[in-house]
């Protein structure tokens, strides 16, 4: 059920039940029923932008040279206004660093089982990520399940929050079409929650999480935020989530099914099921 979805019926049924029972009965988190859309204002849009956009092209710069050259670009900001926009949007300089990942604690880690481990065939390993795509009045999130083998994106979801549901979500829809031998994610809480592991579990299905400040480990999927945010975000102008939806729809049916990948010199829908 969508977020928007539970919390009608939780507002509908607040006077028979305290919110904490409705949420847990829902399986909705009380940050999702509480949360409110952040409102940015102009100048802040702008430059959350221009970080996302000189990411992307330079994902080694830290704090200061994305200082430097918001600077260049006219806006009067110092390193710390830099550093708590790049962490707002959850960007670090690509190198290797100790305990990169904030995980919750109460969740379980499985270790990272794709070192020196030969990819050579479809469903062999998916991995999934989170990332940012703007809208014209702020952010949304999108996630993917992706075919490490041929790049296939399987499923992809948006959301306007960060809780695990959308992920959970994207996830299921996945599994419909098909089912991996391992499952790649990063240690963050969407990937470590329990609703997240156990659907995995269920479909036995081996998980693999990447070590802390291993930024290389899921390096398949950043490639593909590269060429999304490159080819199409930065393209457009998306008016609300509506509009991003479907424009990311046809993006992705493109991408599988028209796009020659080239280091594969094929198109990701033809090697995840010719090959298999």
């Amino acid at each position: 059920m969508p977020i928007e979805a539970k919390r009608l019926l939780v507002e509908r049924e607040h006077q028979r039940l305290p919110i904490v029972r409705q949420c847990e009965l829902l399986g909705m988190s009380r940050a999702a029923y509480y949360y409110e859309p952040w409102e940015w204002d102009e100048t802040a849009l702008a430059m959350l932008r221009a970080i996302d956009e000189e990411y992307t092209r330079h994902p080694f710069l830290g704090k200061r040279r994305m200082c430097d050259y918001l600077e260049e670009l006219g806006y009067d900001v110092g390193v710390k206004r830099t550093r708590t926009l790049m962490a707002w949007l959850g960007l670090e300089a690509i190198y290797p660093k100790k305990s990169l990942s904030v995980p919750n604690r109460e969740h379980k880690k499985y270790p990272y089982l794709l070192k020196r481990l030969p990819i050579i065939r479809p469903n062999q390993v998916w991995a999934s990520d989170i990332t940012y795509v703007r809208l014209s009045r702020g952010f949304a999130y999108l996630t993917v399940v992706m075919d490490w083998f041929s790049r296939y994106v399987i499923a992809w979801e948006l959301s306007t929050t960060l809780d695990s549901d959308f992920c959970v979500r994207c996830l299921e829809r996945a599994l419909e079409a098909g089912q991996p031998e391992i499952f790649n994610t990063d240690q963050g809480v969407q990937y470590t929650s329990e609703d997240f592991t156990k659907t995995l579990l269920a479909a036995d299905v081996r998980i693999s999480m990447n070590g802390a400040g291993r930024c290389f480990d899921n390096i398949m999927v950043e490639r593909l935020w590269r060429t999304v945010k490159q080819e199409e975000v930065y393209l457009k102008e998306y008016e609300d989530v509506l509009d991003c939806r479907g424009n990311l729809g046809e993006y992705f049916a493109y991408y599988n099914g028209r796009r020659r990948h080239s280091q594969l010199n094929a198109r990701p829908e033809e090697i995840y099921f010719d090959a298999m």
